[in-house]
């Protein structure tokens, strides 16, 4: 068997699908970032674990979950709450043998569903995570949209992850995004007073999954024009046009989160001119 953990924070609205989700597991964690709505109570309801720690930034906190949390079994499931496990992917989880792999790590194939149910199967960028793991080989970095380090050969599994980020609407959509675009604005900032230099061979030619999109990353951020360039990538490279107009959609919220961290960016580049002027 397995065991689960879930990452939570205000989501009684999603967190009983999720858990639906997973009933076949005896071993579900949800850990918690001190929500104040009935989360903890529906988690608890359903017989699940329940670990609270107050949220600083994601790869913090995932990496103290999987440092502080006991587990019942050496292999998890990470989920979100806004995420739920298909038939296909239980199925191939239930009949797991870790015995029959050299692996810490495999990754699962996620859906992205739009607010009107339609598969963003062509305007999803990263359709693979790492989200099956032995939790003692495996540690997350940057501060959003966290980065997977396996420590060790990764495999993979049948089935699919099935992801509904517009279940709360549009309004969350934008407003989480909003607090991504100041933690990258964040990591931009740091990234520059450091120096870092990102590397175009390890972007384009890394087998490493992980060390791929580090720098792939890192060389984006510092592309001008990004938002549109993004745009463009997503409709014509991607052929976000063949999901309809929830793929075009998607793209132009994509495009706008860009934008978001550009502006995030240029207002710290701003504050720490206007406050050298001032010394």
């Amino acid at each position: 068997m397995i065991s689960v953990l879930i990452l939570t924070k205000n989501e009684e609205q999603d967190l009983p699908g999720c858990l639906q989700s997973v009933d076949w597991c005896d071993d579900v964690h949800v850990f918690d970032s001190y929500s104040t709505d009935a989360t903890v109570k529906i988690a608890t309801e359903a017989g699940a674990n329940i670990t609270q720690r107050v949220f600083d930034n994601w790869s913090a906190h995932q990496n103290w979950g999987l440092q502080n949390i006991t587990f019942k079994y050496p292999w998890i499931l990470y989920i979100d709450a806004d995420e739920r496990v298909s038939e296909g992917l239980r199925d191939a989880l239930l009949s797991f043998d870790p015995t029959k792999i050299n692996a810490v790590a495999c990754e699962i194939q996620r859906r992205d569903f739009a607010w009107n149910g339609t598969w963003l199967k062509h305007a999803q960028i990263s359709p693979f995570y790492l989200r099956f793991f032995r939790p003692s080989k495996m540690r997350y970095e940057r501060l959003v949209n966290p980065v997977s380090i396996p420590d060790g050969p990764v495999a993979k599994i049948d089935g699919y992850l099935d992801h509904y980020p517009f279940s709360k609407g549009f309004r969350y959509w934008v407003q989480r995004h909003l607090g991504y675009a100041d933690m990258e604005a964040a990591m931009r900032m740091d990234d520059i007073s450091k120096g870092v230099v990102f590397s175009w061979k390890k972007a384009l030619f890394s087998k490493d999954f992980s060390e791929k999109r580090y720098h792939q990353k890192g060389l984006f951020y510092k592309m001008p024009g990004r938002p549109i360039f993004k745009w463009f990538y997503m409709i014509i490279w991607r052929r976000a046009f063949l999901d309809g107009k929830a793929g075009i959609t998607y793209a132009s919220l994509q495009s706008i989160y860009e934008y978001f961290i550009v502006l995030k960016t240029k207002e710290q580049l701003h504050k720490i001119k206007k406050g050298k002027k001032r010394v």
